[in-house]
């Protein structure tokens, strides 16, 4: 019998077990419907978002997404439902499901606006850390990751005495301090004329890694998203007041902020516009993305617009993944993605 060629031979079997119906080895990538428009505003916004990005809809059906932080040992997306006091994880492999809940109140009954939890961090220990706007403190999940459960260890809950406001966003500093917002915005609908209210101002407050409370500033009227520049000189802080909204950068000294600058006022945008400065977050390089109106802005280190990502929701907050290529936003009841 005459032999086929060896090159036909390895043909026919690389045929026959791509097109074998009983293989069930593999699993097919999910693909996502895809929103708006990414704004180029200066060519330099090429060298970090790719100009073949899309905005990817990875998750919905929330009521408020916040806080969108990536566990990379977990490899896994957690965000929170701040109005239905849930944090939820997402996974490429299973999509969207509830994570931990209650997340932010564990109390009787509160008249709290939004009493979930709002940022979300992993501790220094590898634990889950978050501002719990029901509860007005910041508190750490008192469970492993893989098996999360609303207990939660109180890290810190008041200043010189007077409950918190709200905390909001929070973020650690490379020798474990913490550095956390305190708005109004998790208090009832009065906010600001709350009678529960019990703080004159809404503070930056540093909390050291000696458990030493400090007040940094009570000069922003509603300190709200905040990171740190890569050198942890400077801190970045969104304001979201109607009336000065703004982004904001100080130096870092020591336990005070100071040489205050208006990286970028866009009070006569609100109302044009769905959204309001919020969440903060810097990459390696420095460039910042930030909530705003219209989508996430992102500026240079130098404080350069570049470009939006404008998904035509209100967005609330982003972060990255571990080695910053993907950015991951919380855009109303949206779970967006974009691969840079």
């Amino acid at each position: 019998m005459k032999r086929l060629p060896l090159t036909l031979v390895i043909l026919a079997v690389i045929f026959a077990s791509c097109f074998n119906p009983n293989k069930t080895d593999t699993k097919e990538t999910p693909s996502f419907d895809t929103v708006g428009e990414i704004e180029r505003l200066h060519p330099d916004l090429d060298d970090i978002i790719s100009v073949e990005a899309k905005i990817e809809v990875i998750g919905s059906g929330l009521t408020w997404a916040e806080g969108p932080l990536w566990v990379a040992s977990h490899n896994m997306l957690l965000c929170s439902d701040v109005k239905m006091d849930k944090i939820y994880k997402w996974t490429e492999e299973d999509g969207l499901s509830v994570y931990l809940e209650p997340s932010g109140f564990t109390g009787e009954s509160t008249d709290s606006r939004e009493k979930g939890s709002n940022g979300l961090i992993i501790g220094p220990d590898g634990s889950l850390v978050m501002c719990q706007h029901g509860n007005r403190q910041i508190a750490k999940m008192d469970a492993p990751l893989s098996s999360p459960a609303s207990q939660f260890e109180v890290i810190v809950d008041d200043y010189q005495g007077k409950k918190f406001n709200s905390p909001n966003d929070l973020i650690y500093d490379k020798s474990g301090n913490l550095y956390f917002t305190d708005p109004p915005y998790g208090l009832s609908e009065e906010m600001m004329n709350d009678p529960k209210k019990e703080l004159p101002y809404q503070g930056i407050y540093k909390y050291t890694t000696d458990h030493q409370l400090i007040l940094m500033t009570g000069e922003v009227s509603r300190p709200n998203g905040l990171a740190l520049s890569p050198d942890e000189s400077k801190i970045y802080v969104a304001n979201t007041d109607a009336t000065q909204a703004q982004w904001l950068e100080f130096d870092v000294l020591a336990d005070t902020l100071i040489n205050k600058k208006v990286i970028y006022d866009c009070t006569d945008m609100i109302g044009k516009e769905v959204g309001f400065p919020d969440g903060v977050k810097v990459d390696d390089h420095g460039n910042i993305f930030t909530a705003g109106p219209g989508g996430i802005w992102i500026f240079s280190s130098d404080h350069r617009l570049l470009g939006k990502i404008k998904s035509g929701y209100w967005s609330s907050n982003c972060n990255f993944n571990e080695d910053k290529s993907v950015l991951y936003v919380t855009a109303d009841d949206y779970l967006l993605r974009v691969i840079l």
